[in-house]
Parts: structure tokens; C-alpha cells; sequence
């Protein structure tokens, strides 16, 4: 492909206002009996799930920096270098890989902390028995709001309820359509040490203190507290508060036993819910230097308060709607007006039956958009291995930061979808990271800048974990975590064009993540750089004895990241114009990293040797990071791309929740829509809440890994994306891997690379027609698989690589709609 020249262009957007409302929801026709058939709300900090009872509703919550623990202790494991050099005489001199992954044990600091449930809100209606009708439940996509309606013996009554981000509140107002009608009582519950008291007869406050520790849920030493509370060593855990005001327009208000309020006769009543917690950042003691929770708490009621029920909720819908109408998708198929009068667990299951559902697919996509705009805000911490949606106090795998994968999946479609604010959690999140990640990069590793290994908590936690060596180093052992976020910075700065962002804040983050780099490469004998100790996370392979495998050299998903940031922090500092010195070094090291290799079946090794693998289907695919999320593999390196594609034909199509979505996004850059269609509808298979067999996604379209793990949702989104428009390779390609099934369809408000809005339009499976938005002016060279047009411009496009490709030269201020040349 020709390199792209030069341009500047200016055009105006499509209208992106998003799908009907009708169909943007998630609707049932019963109340969620357990976790994953309940709905989430959220705004970034507060976090609800809304079960839909009739006679005991019940709301979970969560508060996205309740996490246990406290700052990260100095010294976790002093003799952790000390180990280094052992090490690497095991892998090169002995290739004895048993001992290495022994030792690498000695080189492990201690587990991450938990994200934990903050409480449950009750609201019991005793009906005496009486059967509801007309049962419905709604979650808006649009509106981000929730409503539940039933008829009772009569009365109509109907439950809205809505997390606003302006004013820091959850709204649940109930109504019924008699006078008089509205009896309830009113609780809250909590798993932390708490404790509540009632103020004023209609406020409930709810008070707790955090552990000061809980071990992930699958290491359970014997003799030993998984949840503790007192740290004579460093500081207790984090307090935290919620409050609940009950506010009546008639009836009666009581309060029983200090811990309920009871509503009599009432015809409407509006909750009004706030929450804080003392976290006052990573490196600070939440007991003795944390933030006031019940001044914060008390401060976000009483501003509420004084809002109108109407203003909050039109404040909120406002709000969310500025980044949700942003993007809007729809999908054309012939049974959709039958299928949008179905429930969505009835429609989820017709769908994993075979049945051709596009707009579902459509909802879906919409979906994880919404769930990035509820679970990750400017100044919220980053969305977890949940969300901000956990009821357990010993989550599945803590619901902590999983830096392998997991997290960096998450913020996939941030930017691609049109919500780069949402990045901003994360971004800034991997800026406290390599805070923690220079101690760790110095103690463990003996090494310059920073660095951070598999998991992560809220205290930016960045050592190996493992508890001193009680964790698989499979898994436990892989500092290129820090690596790979590091590319998220550069994403981002791709995407916006913000150079003050690349100057501030990117750039000195990737040079300190080189830094370590430099240090951490060692020369084999062959005279390549190489990674050693090595792993493929997650993942083994069969030594010459026959034995599995997991520490090695070189592995290729290490080898790929480390190109990847060397070749992001060497543009940066071109860009900058900047740091000659330090490009020189970066371009020299660059050139003695150890290579790709094809193997014997004509797959990307995972390995730095072709080493038979224990499990040829295993969920992870490590290897391929150099295909997606990088861009390394392109159909440029065709060998290299082909060897990808033979991997991935290996590695299968099933896996777990988040792995089929990761392998959407591969299909896609394979530009084979139709097989990255087949792994949509694998993502989007029914699984019933108590299934643990297969990944899939729940009745809520949670995705289930299983259990329950939001990257799934996350990267089917960005996968669906990917099919549509990409823009890694130094141009923007239309439709390069759309399926037959999306026959029919336009896309508006997508983003591509150079801060570019797109909208596209296709009628039997070709283009049709397309704009362009230059938000910043600058490069832009279009690609398309037949010839196009573009209105005013006396320019043909150029036959390249199997497609057509035209290069702009044009003024700003020009509108300019692309069409296909027919």
C-alpha cells in the first residue's frame, strides 16, 4: 500500500441520532430472579442492579472505589531480583523450564485487593397474596433509565428509576394511578461491618468500614482469614456511606426500630439515594487520610434535594445522551417487527437457535456502549473485571484490573465508538500505575522506568502476585502488562490528535515503559533482544520430557508488545520533535528484537520455539496481539498474515466469553466478515444463569465468560466496529469485513484514526454512500474493495491491493459525500 499524502479536510456529520426508542431496550415480561437476569444502572461511580420484584423489589449496589486493602506497602518482596540471574541461566544454558518456573515463584509479591458490594436496598409491598398482570420490565438504552410497571387488584403502579452523572444520585420514583394506593416499607442491607440509623424519620443512612483485605476467591489457605479487617501493619480498610430519603407528596412517613421506613397511603413517592466512600487515592491510608464520606454523602443529598424530580431526570437523560446519540446503527432484516414485540431472554434464545436477528445484533452493539458510559466517567476509577456491577464479597478473580487482557478489552471501543471520555479512567488510572510500577520495576526486576505485571487493583497494585510464591508464574509473572496499557495512551492520542495529551501525559508514561524495556531485554546467542523469563499468559506448552510447560523466552505476545511500544514511543517523540537520543536507541533496539516465526503447520508461533502445546483450542491466543489489538500484522506482511489465520483456524471458535470476542476483532483485521459474523452469534448464544460449561451471554446479555465478566461485552462492540471501519494501517477502510447476514445498514458517528467521524451507508452488501467529518484537519486516504466516488472532487481513485484507494487534497470548510462508482 502506497503511504498516504497529505490532506486537510472538513465535512459536516450525517444526522446520528440513534435507533428508535421502541427498539433500543432490553424488555421482559417477569421479574429477575437471580444476578445476571437483573439490569444494571450506573453513572461511572454509583452502580445498580434493579431486580423488578413485585412485592420485594431489590436494588444491589456498588460504589466503584468500595474496594479492600489500602495502598501498596513498600518492599512486598526485597529478594525478588536476587532470583533474576538464576533464572536465566535455567532458560538459556539448561533450557531447564521446571526449574525456571520454580524459581520465577521466589520473584512473586502478594495478591491484588478486591472490589466488594456496597449493600442491597429493599422496597417490600405486601399484596396479600394477590397475583400481579400486566407485568413489564425496561431497560432504555436510550434514556439510560429503568422501569418496571404491573396492575395489582386494580391499581397500576410503575417504578422508574435513574442514575444521574450531574448531580450524583439514583432517582427510583413509584406511582399508582389510585390515591392512596402506595404501601411500603423501605430497608437496606449490607455484607461489610456496618451500621445503620434513621434521621428525621424518612433517611436511612447505611455506614461501613471496607476490609483491610480479602484474598481472591481461589486462594484458600488453610488456617488462614480470606477477609480481614484490622492491619496493625499500614491502616485499616475504607469507610464508606450510603444514604436513602424517602420524600412523600401524601400519605404517611414512619420510620421502625431504626432500621426501616415504612410509606402508608401514599400515591407517590420519590428515593433519592447518594454514596461516598473515604478513597482518596492510590498512595493514600483511606482510614487516616481519606475524604469525609458522610460529608460527601450528605452534600450530594441535599443538593439533589433541592433539584425537582423532573430537572434531575431531565439533567441526567441530557447528560447521557450527549455521548449515546453520538453513534447510531441499524441493521435491516425482514422479521424484526415480530421479533421486537418478543422479551429479550425470549428473543436471546430464538436467536441461539438460528434465528437471523440483525437488529438484536444492533441492541447488542448499542448495549456495550452503554454499559462503558455507566461503568467508566471522567474522575470514576476505570471499569473492572464487572464493571462497577459486583454483589459478592469475594468476587471471581477479585472483579480486580486483569492487565493481560481484560482490562485493556474493556476500553476497546472507547474510541472507536465515539466515547473517548470514557478512556479517561483508564488513562489516567495507568498513570498512578507507573507511580508503583517504578518501585517495582526497581525492586523486582532491578530495572529503570516502570512496569506492571497481571493484576491490578484500585492502589495500583503492580508486582507479581502470587503471595511469595503460591501463584502459577504462568499467569502470576508477566511485566508487560504496563507495556501494553502504555499503547492505550498512544490509541488515544491517534484518535483525538491531542498533542498537549501526547506531550503531558503519553509521552513520558511510554518512555518510562521503554525504559524498563531496555533494561529488561537480554541478548541471546544468537544476538536478538529477548524477554527471559518468558510466558504466553495463561497458556503451556509440552517440554522435551513431555511435561507442561509455562516460562520460557521470548514468547510472542511479549516480543509483539514490546515492538508495538518501541514503534508508538519512537512517532511520539517524532512528533514532538524531541528526545534524538533516546529515538536513536529506541530505533537501534528495535532492529535486534527477536522476529515473528511461522511454525511447522504454518501458524504464528506462541513460543520462541515450535513447542508442541498442551491445549491447541486454549481461550487465550496471545500470540496473535500483533494482528489485534496491534497493528503489526497487516496484509502487507502477508506471510505473517496468513500464518496469523492459520493460528486462529487452530485455535477454534468456541471459548470463553471474552475470548470469542477477541476473536471477532481478529476476524474483522482478517477482513473475513463472514467467520467474525460466526463468532458474534457465538458471543450472543443464551447461557442460563447457572450454566458454567460454555461462554455465551446471560438473560441481562451480560457476558458470560461464565461466570460474569464485562469484557466480553466490551470487545463484541468493538468487534462489530472493527467489521464496519478500520484505520490502523494508515488509511480509513470501508466495510472491510462486512458479512452477508448485514445485507443492508448504515452506521453513523464511528471514529476513525486522525480524529475522523464517519457515517456509512450500504445497501446489498456495497457501499452506497459515506461522510466524512475532519474534526482536527490533516491526513486522511480512504480505501474501499471497488471503485468510488466523491462528489466535487476530479480525482480517480487508484487500483491498490485488490481495492481502490483515493488520497484527499482538498480545502477545509468542503462537504464531501462519497458514493460508489457503479
Amino acid at each position: 500500500m502506497n503511504k498516504p499524502i497529505l490532506l486537510i479536510l472538513l465535512l459536516f456529520c450525517l444526522n446520528t441520532s440513534a435507533q428508535n426508542s421502541d427498539e433500543l431496550k432490553l424488555w421482559y415480561k417477569q421479574p429477575a430472579q437471580k444476578w445476571v437476569e437483573s439490569l444494571p444502572l450506573g453513572n461511572g461511580k454509583l452502580g445498580a442492579m434493579v431486580f423488578g420484584g413485585v412485592e420485594e423489589e431489590i436494588i444491589q449496589l456498588n460504589e466503584s472505589t468500595l474496594w479492600s486493602g489500602g495502598p501498596v506497602k513498600p518492599s512486598v518482596n526485597p529478594e525478588a531480583f536476587s532470583y533474576l540471574k538464576e533464572i536465566r541461566t535455567a532458560l538459556f544454558q539448561d533450557e531447564n523450564y521446571a526449574k525456571a518456573d520454580q524459581l520465577s515463584k521466589k520473584m512473586q509479591g502478594v495478591y491484588s485487593q478486591s472490589y466488594l458490594p456496597m449493600g442491597q436496598v429493599f422496597i417490600k409491598q405486601d399484596f396479600h397474596g394477590q397475583v400481579p398482570t400486566d407485568y413489564y420490565r425496561e431497560l432504555s438504552l436510550e434514556r439510560a433509565m429503568f422501569t418496571t410497571k404491573f396492575k395489582v387488584n386494580g391499581v397500576r403502579y410503575q417504578r422508574k428509576m435513574f442514575i444521574s452523572a450531574p448531580d450524583q444520585v439514583m432517582v427510583i420514583k413509584l406511582n399508582a394511578d389510585k390515591k392512596g394506593a402506595l404501601n411500603f416499607i423501605l430497608s437496606a442491607s449490607c455484607q461489610l461491618k456496618s451500621r445503620q440509623n434513621i434521621e428525621n424519620k424518612n433517611e436511612l443512612i447505611l455506614s461501613g468500614r471496607a476490609p483491610s483485605n480479602v484474598n481472591p476467591n481461589y486462594y484458600n489457605p488453610t488456617n488462614v482469614n480470606p477477609v480481614t479487617y484490622e492491619d496493625t501493619s499500614s491502616c485499616n480498610g475504607m469507610r464508606f456511606q450510603f444514604r436513602i430519603k424517602a420524600v412523600n407528596k401524601d400519605g404517611d412517613i414512619k420510620h421502625t426500630d431504626g432500621q426501616q421506613i415504612k410509606i402508608e397511603n401514599a400515591t407517590e413517592v420519590v428515593i433519592y439515594l447518594t454514596a461516598a466512600t473515604s478513597f482518596n487515592g492510590f498512595d493514600k491510608c483511606p482510614e487516616l487520610e481519606g475524604k469525609n464520606e458522610d460529608a460527601i454523602a450528605r452534600a450530594l443529598l441535599t443538593n439533589a434535594l433541592s433539584i425537582s424530580t423532573a430537572s434531575l431526570e431531565k439533567r441526567h437523560i441530557a447528560d447521557y445522551q450527549k455521548y449515546f446519540k453520538r453513534v447510531s446503527f441499524t441493521l435491516k432484516d425482514g422479521n424484526s417487527d415480530e421479533q421486537n414485540q418478543m422479551p429479550s431472554d425470549a428473543r436471546l434464545k430464538r436467536y441461539s437457535k438460528g434465528v437471523v436477528d440483525p437488529k438484536l445484533e444492533a441492541i447488542y452493539f448499542q448495549y456495550g456502549r452503554y454499559l462503558l458510559i455507566s461503568s467508566s466517567r471522567p474522575g470514576s476509577p476505570p471499569a473492572n473485571l464487572q464493571g462497577i456491577w459486583n454483589n459478592l464479597l469475594r468476587a471471581p478473580w477479585s472483579s480486580n484490573y486483569t492487565i493481560n487482557i481484560n482490562t485493556q478489552m474493556n476500553y476497546w471501543p472507547a474510541e472507536v465508538t465515539n466515547l473517548s471520555e470514557m478512556h479517561m479512567p483508564l488513562l489516567n488510572f495507568i498513570e498512578d500505575l507507573a507511580v508503583t510500577g517504578k518501585k517495582t520495576a526497581k525492586e523486582f526486576y532491578g530495572a529503570r522506568g516502570w512496569a506492571a505485571n497481571h493484576n491490578s487493583d484500585i492502589w495500583a497494585l503492580s508486582n507479581p502476585v502470587g503471595d511469595k510464591g503460591q501463584g502459577d508464574p504462568l499467569w502470576a509473572n508477566w511485566p508487560m502488562g504496563g507495556n501494553w496499557l502504555a499503547r492505550h495512551l498512544f490509541e488515544h492520542y491517534k484518535f483525538t490528535g491531542d498533542k498537549k495529551f501526547l506531550a503531558e501525559k503519553a509521552y513520558p508514561i511510554m518512555k518510562g515503559a521503554a525504559l524498563f524495556t531496555f533494561d529488561w531485554l537480554v541478548e541471546n546467542k544468537d544476538g536478538y533482544l529477548v524477554t527471559a523469563p518468558s510466558t504466553s499468559p495463561e497458556n503451556t506448552f509440552f517440554d522435551k520430557n513431555k511435561k507442561p510447560q509455562g516460562v520460557s523466552v521470548a514468547s510472542t505476545m511479549d516480543m509483539s508488545i514490546i515492538r508495538d511500544l518501541f514503534t508508538n514511543v519512537l512517532a511520539s517523540a517524532r512528533i514532538l520533535n524531541i528526545d534524538q537520543d533516546f529515538q536513536d536507541s529506541v530505533s537501534q533496539k528495535m532492529k535486534k528484537l527477536y522476529p515473528l516465526k511461522i511454525g511447522s503447520k504454518g501458524q504464528l508461533l506462541e513460543w520462541y520455539k515450535d513447542f508442541p502445546e498442551t491445549d491447541s483450542l486454549h481461550r487465550h491466543a496471545s500470540h496473535l496481539f500483533g494482528l489485534y489489538p496491534g497493528k503489526e500484522i497487516t496484509p502487507d506482511q502477508l506471510a505473517h498474515f496468513q500464518a496469523a489465520r492459520k493460528s486462529l483456524e487452530i485455535r477454534g471458535d468456541d471459548g470463553t466469553g471474552w475470548s470469542r470476542g477477541w476473536k471477532i476483532n481478529w476476524w474483522a483485521r482478517l477482513k473475513d466478515g463472514d467467520h467474525a459474523y460466526l463468532l458474534i452469534r457465538k458471543l450472543l448464544n443464551y447461557v442460563d444463569s447457572d450454566e458454567r460449561s460454555k461462554g455465551g451471554t446471560y438473560a441481562n446479555f451480560f457476558d458470560a465468560h461464565p461466570p460474569f465478566q464485562i469484557d466480553g461485552n466490551f470487545a463484541g462492540t468493538a468487534g462489530m466496529a472493527e467489521m464496519l471501519l478500520q484505520s490502523h494501517n494508515n488509511y480509513i477502510e470501508l466495510l472491510p469485513a462486512l458479512p452477508k447476514a448485514w445485507m443492508t445498514g448504515k452506521i453513523s458517528g464511528l471514529k476513525a484514526r486522525g480524529n475522523f467521524e464517519l457515517n456509512i451507508k450500504w445497501v446489498n452488501h456495497d457501499l452506497q454512500e459515506a461522510e466524512l467529518t475532519s474534526l482536527n484537519g490533516g491526513k486522511c486516504v480512504l480505501f474501499y474493495s471497488r471503485p468510488f466516488k466523491v462528489k466535487n472532487v476530479n480525482m480517480k481513485p487508484a487500483k491498490s491491493n485488490g481495492g481502490y484507494l483515493l488520497a484527499f487534497d482538498t480545502q477545509v470548510a468542503q462537504h464531501y459525500k462519497i458514493t460508489l462508482d457503479n
